[in-house]
């Protein structure tokens, strides 16, 4: 009861000719072949992205934290304001 007899399969192979017709059933394997393929290939593209992160933590440096971005865009800040304090400064005033 496990498995199909041969006679079983001769005998699906007969329906799907019935329902589908001689000419549709070799591009219905191509089709569900190429759908497998895709799927066989995204499957290990997403075991590839769970590798990925660790990966690349072992090679990265270690990124600023929120603390030393904030600091730096202020000090960074400054430094346009006054270039432009300076900037206005330098300008002759137009009267």
């Amino acid at each position: 009861m496990g498995s199909l007899s041969p006679v079983h399969w001769m005998i699906v192979l007969v329906v799907l000719v019935l329902l589908f017709g001689a000419k549709k059933l070799p591009d219905t394997a191509k089709a569900l072949g190429q759908s497998l393929r895709v799927l066989k290939r995204e499957t290990s593209r997403l075991g590839d992205e769970d590798d990925a992160p660790a990966a690349q933590a072992r090679t990265a440096p270690a990124a600023p934290d929120a603390e030393e971005r904030l600091r730096a865009l202020e000090e960074e800040n400054a430094r346009l304001r006054a270039a432009a304090d300076a900037a206005r400064r330098d300008e002759p005033e137009a009267r």
